[in-house]
């Protein structure tokens, strides 16, 4: 993993922290698929999976964007998922 890929994951570890009941309970998991395309996995304890998404999906939404524009900035594309 690039260091690159690892900010990318942590900026999406700063913007659902303050979100978050049960912070002990979240995984931000980072998968290198290839140098140019990377996965992020966030795992959130059950109560807290609607304050991730939001209403109508926007708080979702938003992070996916900002990874996006991080990761383009870097020439990497970057797809974040969130595991039930």
């Amino acid at each position: 993993m690039s260091e690159q890929t690892v900010e990318i994951a942590d900026l999406v570890s700063l913007i659902i922290d303050p979100l978050l009941e049960f912070k002990d309970q979240r995984e931000v998991i980072l998968h290198d698929e290839d140098e140019e395309n990377i996965l992020i996995e966030i795992r959130v304890h059950e109560e807290d999976v609607g304050k991730v998404i939001g209403r109508q999906g926007r708080v979702i939404k938003a992070i996916r964007t900002l990874s996006r524009a991080a990761g383009s900035s870097r020439g990497i594309q970057v797809d974040v998922e969130l595991i039930d």
